[in-house]
């Protein structure tokens, strides 16, 4: 039937992530978007094995910042966020050793210049973070002026980058 919709169609889900959430699934149906990545930051990690995967927007670097919020939101956080994220991932069945990345974010959107640096210290702690647990990081799109967008296709580990001068797709799988 021309024009009836198909049933991976019908059951395409998109989850939405805010500021300090995170979202994980290891639904082939799902894709998982973050909008408008200013000096806030984000790492999309992937097992392409397991086809489990997951986006973490982050807007601190640090949980010392706010102990009570670290501890109800800890996705706010790079310190926190960033394991937590991993965790998840491992709850869905994911292997550490398989885990791939992708970062973006942490501009200086502020007519180019922020006094308190908030987008550079955030690249700062992600790097620091996905470091010390291993995570392999093939590419990443950090810094500059511009605001971005990431889409994540859990059926297949593409990574869609929106931003206002260029579209582009990286593949965690």
């Amino acid at each position: 039937m021309s024009g009836a919709p198909s049933a991976q169609g019908i059951f395409k889900q998109n989850a939405i992530v805010g500021v300090g959430e995170i979202a994980v699934s290891n639904n082939s149906g799902v894709t998982i978007s973050t909008y408008a990545l200013g000096s806030c930051i984000s790492v999309v990690a992937y097992d392409s094995v397991a086809k489990a995967g997951g986006l973490i927007h982050i807007m601190l670097p640090e949980s010392h910042l706010s102990p009570a919020k670290a501890a109800t939101q800890p996705a706010m956080f790079a310190d926190t966020g960033v394991p937590l994220l991993l965790q998840s991932l491992i709850g869905l069945n994911a292997e550490r050793r398989r885990i791939r990345s992708f970062v973006a974010g942490g501009a200086s959107i502020i007519n180019g210049s922020d006094m308190f640096k908030i987008g550079e210290r955030n690249i700062i702690a992600v790097k620091k973070v996905v470091n010390a647990l291993a995570i392999p990081v093939p590419k990443a799109d950090v810094g500059g002026v511009n605001n971005r967008t990431v889409h994540l296709e859990i059926e297949t580990g593409i990574v869609t980058l929106k931003t206002a001068n260029k579209h582009s797709t990286i593949n965690l799988a």
